[in-house]
């Protein structure tokens, strides 16, 4: 099985994350999720993340520390997922690769269904 580093930007507007959600056609879509993306290969994973929410949001982000990190056995790829703490540095969110881009607080999360990787993010944001 195809195993992947994927990074993913956790970024906060006051006491609300950003959560962005997959378009149809793609693995799991209609899910929500925290915008980022596949590392390709010889990249950071800084330079990942900078790339992949210029490509799917239109921002450029500031990376901060990882926020957490875990790895996830779907049926069609295992991924190794980094997600940082990142701050908007230039630009406003706009959904590229997405069908639409919410702001909420780790209690609304429960609201939107998310891709199965994430769950345990949502747990610990709750309990932060």
């Amino acid at each position: 099985m195809e195993r992947r580093e994927v990074v993913a930007a956790l970024i906060w507007q006051g006491d609300r994350f950003m959560i962005c959600r997959r378009p149809e056609g793609k693995a799991r879509a209609g899910l929500w999720e925290f915008v980022g993306g596949k590392a390709e290969e010889g990249e950071t994973l800084e330079a990942a993340l900078i790339r992949e929410c210029r490509e799917e949001i239109g921002v450029t982000v500031s990376v901060g520390m990882p926020f957490t990190e875990l790895t996830y056995d779907y049926p069609d790829i295992l991924v190794h997922l980094t997600l940082f703490n990142a701050g908007i540095a230039e630009g406003t969110p706009t959904p590229m690769e997405h069908n639409a881009i919410a702001w909420i607080t780790p209690e609304e999360a429960d609201n939107y269904p998310f891709v199965p990787a994430d769950a345990p993010i949502i747990e610990k944001l709750r309990a932060n």
